[in-house]
């Protein structure tokens, strides 16, 4: 395996992080391009070989991080469902002037609390993968490697 960097392999490690933004247009594009520019190039650069482990460790981390995130919302919704549901019948069919029960009102806010929690978790996610994927493919193409933050190393 080759140890000098080339413009080539500076480019190639460059499109293998930016193919992580395909997920936009293809299921699981953010797994399936990079996976195969990887494998398909990983023997010819220590420096490929390196991006592509990368892309795909912060790829598969943020996925896991997503999911878990919305495994601990799952409770939260399906507890405030019911007095959502209440709340809005309520609302539906107030032609009576019928008081809002306050505990409802305050059971629902309690329960969504950590779903909005969650849910501002998610955008962070969205914003780190969003940014550290740029910066990734930018330090690639000057041939500098990158080590996402808040990355499991699942491939090694």
């Amino acid at each position: 395996m080759d140890t000098t960097i080339n413009k080539h392999q500076m480019n190639l490690a460059a499109i293998i992080h930016i193919s992580t933004f395909s997920k936009y247009f293809i299921p699981f594009g953010n797994f399936i391009l990079p996976l195969i520019l990887w494998i398909s190039n990983k023997d010819r650069s220590e420096f490929i070989d390196e991006n592509g482990k990368n892309a795909l460790n912060f790829q598969i981390s943020i996925l896991l991080y997503s999911l878990f995130l919305g495994i601990i919302c799952i409770p939260f919704v399906l507890f405030t469902a019911f007095d959502f549901i209440q709340l809005a019948n309520i609302l539906e069919h107030n032609t009576h002037d019928i008081d809002l029960p306050v505990q409802s009102l305050y059971d629902l806010s309690v329960g969504m609390i950590p779903v909005g929690i969650a849910g501002l978790l998610i955008f962070g996610l969205f914003v780190l993968d969003v940014l550290c994927t740029i910066i990734a493919g930018i330090r690639a193409s000057k041939g500098i490697s990158y080590n996402y933050p808040i990355t499991i190393n699942f491939i090694k």
